[in-house]
């Protein structure tokens, strides 16, 4: 894990063992042990489980890989996604269970994320009609991503459901093709699907988001909170590296003063990178894709307004990077999806 007496940006890696034992690693163990499943990374897990001692995210992630390919049903995915939260984290579970709606709930999770879903980073966005959750690659891990997706998204609808004590009327968002049956998708999610979208992400109208809860308990809620840990602050390297970036995309950030910042060399920065599957230029140009699609239909603001915004001084320089990014000009990006929010009968 690095640390620095120059107080740099603080991070860790993939191979730091940051997860607790007795979280999701121990929960994987579990549904393994029903399917008959003996898994790569079982005696890591089960010691770590018992001992309550912590494991690598590279330790869970070869244990899902070697789950996902000894039951490579397509349930698998959402099955274990069902059972991860609340979870079993003491206060912050039941501050979860005490929330007085989804929108406070979703808040939690994401606040509290290194320990609720430490793959994926949720990220909310509020506006005025409708809640986005979004979520990124804690340690790019390609591979796996689709079955992450699915993990996580079935992992809140389920918390919801059973918390609500009723359906939601999500609108899910896939960044990759439709595959060649959506029936677990239908199944675990619901019907309103829509593939090759630009984030992995789930949209839900405010009005359902503020809706109270059936069994909600302010007292208990806040006192829950209050007993809360309070957040870890050695977030993953790709988390670090993207805040720090949207933090700085007017500025036009480099490698080599990112690396300072992060109290590394640029060298050293790029390695860290590639053993996260990914490099500087790719971190970049995700953050710059996040914040054009957030200022473009959240904001309401033009191609030449983004580009300003963006530090570029050139519209059509924009319009070629965003087509670099995305596959497609400013403005059609725009228009698909504000066609995919406002599609009859959803969000009105």
């Amino acid at each position: 894990m690095h640390t620095d007496t120059l107080s740099p940006l603080a991070f860790h890696q993939i191979s730091d063992a940051v997860l607790p034992g007795h979280g999701q690693a121990a929960l994987l163990l579990d549904l393994a042990r029903t399917q008959e499943i003996t898994l790569s990374e079982q005696h890591a897990l089960s010691q770590a489980a018992a001992q309550q001692t912590a494991i690598t995210p590279q330790t869970y992630l070869q244990a899902l890989r070697s789950f996902f390919s000894q039951r490579p049903e397509r349930d698998s995915s959402f099955l274990l996604g069902q059972q991860l939260l609340p979870g079993h984290y003491g206060h912050l579970s039941q501050a979860l269970i005490h929330a007085p709606n989804l929108r406070d709930a979703l808040r939690h999770i994401c606040v509290h994320y290194q320990i609720l879903c430490p793959l994926l980073r949720p990220r909310l966005i509020e506006s005025e009609r409708f809640l986005i959750l979004y979520w990124c690659d804690s340690y790019g891990v390609p591979a796996l991503r689709n079955q992450l997706v699915e993990m996580h998204m079935s992992a809140v609808v389920a918390l919801a459901r059973w918390l609500a004590e009723c359906r939601f009327q999500w609108r899910f968002c896939f960044n990759r093709p439709p595959p060649r049956t959506a029936e677990q998708h239908q199944t675990f999610l619901g019907h309103d699907l829509q593939f090759s979208c630009q984030l992995d992400a789930m949209v839900i109208s405010r009005e359902q988001a503020e809706r109270a809860w059936p069994r909600t308990s302010q007292i208990a809620w806040q006192l829950a909170q209050q007993q809360s840990p309070p957040p870890a602050c050695n977030p993953s390297l790709l988390n670090q590296l993207y805040d720090y970036l949207q933090s700085r995309l007017r500025q036009q950030p480099v490698l080599e003063q990112t690396a300072q910042d992060f109290g590394l060399s640029p060298a050293t920065l790029k390695r860290y990178l590639s053993k996260h599957g990914s490099h500087f230029q790719a971190e970049l140009d995700l953050c710059r894709t996040h914040m054009a699609l957030y200022l473009l239909t959240v904001q309401g603001m033009d191609t030449e307004q983004v580009a300003n915004w963006l530090g570029f001084h050139d519209a059509n320089n924009f319009r070629r990077s965003c087509k670099r990014w995305t596959g497609v000009s400013p403005s059609s990006l725009r228009a698909d999806i504000l066609t995919r929010l406002n599609q009859p009968g959803w969000l009105s």
